[in-house]
């Protein structure tokens, strides 16, 4: 799991990726809001990947139309 923080280096905000400098900002809100989507979107990731949640895969095989 990545851990995510922000920094203050002079007048911004540095958002890291466990000891990564992955993103450089203006604002400590709009950097706090990035790293909660970034935690949000891998989550979601994670549930897609599990064996046990994620669905079938579709069928690509193409089925016949029944006929009246």
């Amino acid at each position: 799991m990545t851990s995510y923080s922000m920094i203050k280096v002079g007048n911004d905000y540095v958002v890291q990726a466990n000891d990564k400098c992955i993103l450089k900002v203006g604002s400590r809100r709009r950097a706090a809001q990035l790293i909660s989507e970034a935690t949000d979107l891998l989550n979601a990731l994670t549930a897609v990947e599990s064996p046990e949640i994620a669905p079938e895969a579709p069928s690509l095989q193409r089925e016949t139309p029944e006929l009246p």
